[in-house]
């Protein structure tokens, strides 16, 4: 009884989705506000010279120069009309065509999948925190009540399978493993056969993050989907990137080419709580025309959320 006292009281402080959310981009709504209040004194009338310096403040938040320029356009139209009428109005407009761009840019359905087990596949530059994502990522899936296995085929970066090890017994789930330098495809198709077997829910695969060319990257990655399909009609369900938030507008290239070459259907975003530079969720989901499924903010392996559009807009100014 004292127990599950304590439990419920525990449950009770525990922060809502919302507010790790705030937490996490506390630098860039900071940066937003302090710099919106500077352009816009109180009975400042809001104009296109208003908006030339807003434009400075939106990239400052890295939502990049073609994000900035769209939203700017719209607010343009709206100036020119007398529309604007304050900081408030300017800030409501702001939020509106942001979460536009997040739910219209980058809307892609995440794939029913009938039966088990659902196969994701992660791929990221090292660094990244590839690895560290997919382990958040079991814990998040385990605390649904869903089983899931660990796939290590990242078997070309020194460690990788030991971290991922690391991050199975931290979690309690099992990793399915081959020796540094051997087949990944041939990890998978244990991977996948054992979970058929024992009706896994989830199977998490880790990727190699560099490889020596693009081209070889693209080739383990096809064999490696062909063999996923053998066992599981269409694996793999999700392809996710792991992006890394504080590279901002530089992470954007690789992030093209992991995209061309792999099928990625989502993006995981790291390090959001680390940068004062925000807006990079909505210049990644309008240049590359894919989603944020996920962002990590924070280092405690429950400090992975899925992302949530609106939530996300509102914690940038409110």
């Amino acid at each position: 009884m004292i127990q599950t006292l304590f439990g419920s009281l525990d449950e009770e402080k525990k922060p809502s989705f919302v507010e790790l959310m705030k937490e996490a981009v506390s630098r860039t709504r900071e940066s937003l506000s302090e710099r919106l209040e500077d352009v816009v004194s109180i009975g400042k009338e809001i104009d296109r010279s208003t908006l030339d310096d807003l434009e400075a403040i939106l990239i400052s938040a890295d939502l990049g120069m073609a994000t900035t320029e769209e939203v700017l356009q719209k607010l343009r139209h709206k100036a020119d009309r007398k529309q604007i009428r304050d900081i408030s109005e300017l800030k409501k407009l702001i939020k509106a065509e942001l979460f536009a761009i997040l739910t219209t840019t980058g809307s892609r359905p995440i794939t029913k999948v009938n039966g088990t087990p659902e196969v994701i596949m992660v791929v990221g530059v090292n660094g990244a925190g590839k690895t560290t994502s997919i382990g958040k990522l079991a814990q998040t899936f385990r605390s649904q009540g869903k089983t899931v296995l660990l796939c290590a085929a990242d078997t070309f970066r020194a460690a990788a399978i030991e971290q991922l090890e690391i991050w199975g017994q931290r979690t309690g789930t099992e990793v399915i493993k081959t020796k540094p330098g051997g087949d990944p495809s041939a990890v998978l198709f244990d991977a996948l056969q054992s979970a058929t077997a024992r009706g896994t829910d989830y199977v998490i695969v880790d990727t190699a993050g560099r490889l020596h060319t693009k081209q070889n990257l693209m080739l383990e990655l096809e064999k490696m989907k062909r063999t996923a399909q053998r066992i599981v009609p269409g694996a793999p369900h999700e392809t996710l990137l792991v992006m890394d938030a504080t590279t901002g507008q530089n992470g954007l290239q690789q992030a093209r080419q992991f995209t061309q070459s792999a099928g990625v259907t989502g993006i995981v975003l790291t390090k959001l709580d680390g940068t004062a530079k925000g807006g990079v969720v909505v210049a990644i989901t309008r240049e590359l025309g894919l989603p944020v499924r996920f962002v990590g903010v924070g280092e405690k392996v429950g400090d992975l959320l899925p992302f949530d559009a609106h939530d996300f807009v509102e914690s940038l100014f409110n």
